[in-house]
């Protein structure tokens, strides 16, 4: 297979891999080519406590295979989920379970899907080994359907001591163009890269009759990951502790599958107005075309618990000469996949249905993002369907609860009786101005605040002039949200990015 500009090249019944995902392609299967900012019905894309996702496209759908997010002892079965455009997901349960592997116990980490010749492999890693004498490592389980079910294909870990210092954990998979498969793992500050056979469940030899081969690049801990575009070889991996905030993603370039790689840049990093210990990746390559995006995981600003970590994925470009520029984590959601994941509601009725976000009539229920901006623009499409009232946008929010008024921060909304609305709460309500603008009942209307330091600016409709413009500096930062007083309202084309 040749290798194209987006390293792939599709033909008839043909395979290839890019980044730890195998596609496979028939002549009467066409493969969805979504592009879009980021995961615009918002992130998490999934429900649930997960991490360390690994992607694979399978007959033009996407499947995401990644870690149940748990303490140790209960990380004893894998999930799946897979989408044909990458925002409505099928969960697919327990594909693969303790169950099923007679060596496995505990600590079912990290899978990495892959197919070749007809058949579906998993590699995972089980028990958390600390030494050579315990039992565990690197296993591979094999199916006929993507979704399994998967049996163990050894009845023994394939990878099941240190070698060069590295914990065999945290495996990917990548196939090269001339068919060559690699497998790349390891924790404990080191990494190997081995030669997988043919048969995909036993290792090859390199040239110099080495088995592991070290290529550890500087601040390696776990997490590699193996992608090629445009005929050079990217390796990435996650650095810093995975329960703390500093958890990130950096990458080398080599003309290599075996390096060596030498650090470049740090790439994706915990933002604190977003999310918090971004790490362990993968990377997708939309087939046919030049669309890349990076699935992680992250914990929300909210948790403290080290589990709480959730499934994302956000957009990835490169430069002209190759380097990848730094990811941002966006926030947006325009609730096209019927649910609203991530956000917290503080009284009212909330339903995301038919594309939106629907408010039920309140005297103040809000909905919330797990956010911490400061400075920032935030829109978002509002419908009020109510002849009085007001429904907007609530920025800088601390302290919610339920209540009319149960939070402080900052609130504008629109009000078919006339108005645009701008006030400051703290338990009780403060207008801070109001401007004139016919709006009808069930009409909807594109709401924009744009806050940087003590200046806030609402406009509607028109972007380029301000309904309201204050200078207030009583509140600094918080989460943003949605909220409704004495109407009901739907929210469509949420976005909330850094003030520029």
């Amino acid at each position: 297979m040749t290798a194209t500009r987006t390293g792939l090249a599709v033909k008839c019944c043909a395979t290839l891999l890019a980044g730890g995902l195998l596609t496979t392609m028939s002549p009467t299967v066409a493969v969805a080519a979504p592009d879009y900012p980021t995961a615009e019905a918002g992130n998490p894309f999934v429900d649930g406590w997960y991490a360390d996702p690994d992607i694979a496209v399978y007959d033009g759908a996407y499947w995401v295979f990644p870690t149940t997010s748990r303490p140790y002892d209960q990380q004893t079965h894998l999930d799946a989920f897979s989408s044909t455009d990458l925002v409505h997901w099928k969960k697919h349960s327990e594909v693969l379970t303790r169950e099923d592997i007679s060596w496995a116990e505990r600590a079912m980490w990290a899978p990495a899907p892959i197919e070749r010749d007809g058949r579906y492999y998993l590699y995972f890693a089980a028990n958390d080994i600390q030494n050579d004498s315990q039992p565990g490592g690197i296993g591979v389980a094999v199916a006929d359907r993507p979704e399994g079910p998967y049996e163990d294909a050894l009845g023994r870990p394939l990878i099941s001591r240190f070698h060069n210092g590295a914990q065999p954990i945290d495996q990917d998979v990548f196939i090269d163009d001339d068919g060559q498969a690699y497998m790349y793992y390891g924790g404990w500050g080191h990494a190997n890269v081995v030669k997988l056979n043919p048969d995909m469940t036993s290792l090859g030899t390199f040239d110099d009759g080495s088995t592991y081969r070290e290529i550890t690049p500087a601040d390696y801990v776990e997490g590699s990951q193996m992608f090629k575009r445009d005929g050079k070889y990217y390796l990435m991996w996650s650095e810093g502790g995975w329960t703390g905030p500093d958890y990130s993603v950096s990458y080398a370039i080599s003309d290599s599958p075996t390096g060596p790689f030498e650090k470049i840049d740090k790439v994706l990093a915990q933002d604190p107005a977003v999310a918090r210990g971004s790490g362990h990746n993968s990377v997708v390559n939309v087939p046919g075309t030049d669309i890349w995006y990076i699935f992680y995981h992250r914990r929300p600003l909210s948790e403290t618990d080290g589990n709480h970590r959730q499934l994302a994925y956000d957009r990835m470009h490169f430069r002209p000469d190759g380097t990848i520029r730094r990811i941002e984590m966006k926030v947006r959601d325009n609730f096209a996949d019927g649910n609203a994941l991530g956000w917290k509601t503080y009284g009212g009725s909330w339903e995301a249905t038919g594309g939106r976000y629907r408010a039920a009539p309140s005297s103040g229920g809000k909905a919330l993002l797990d956010t911490d901006f400061t400075d920032f623009t935030q829109e978002a499409d509002v419908t009020v369907s109510s002849r009085g009232g007001d429904a907007g946008l609530a920025f800088r929010v601390t302290r919610p609860a339920v209540g009319t008024d149960s939070y402080s921060g900052y609130y504008a909304g629109i009000s078919p009786s006339g108005q645009v609305v701008l006030g400051r709460v703290n338990d009780s309500w403060t207008p801070l101005r109001t401007a004139g603008l016919r709006i009808t009942p069930g009409s909807t209307h594109r709401l924009r605040v744009t806050a940087v330091g003590s200046s806030i600016k609402v406009y509607v409709d028109d972007m380029r002039r301000p309904r309201i413009s204050v200078t207030d500096a009583t509140y600094a930062g918080g989460a943003n949200g949605v909220r409704v007083f004495g109407t009901g309202a739907t929210f469509d084309n949420v976005a909330v990015s850094p003030a520029q």
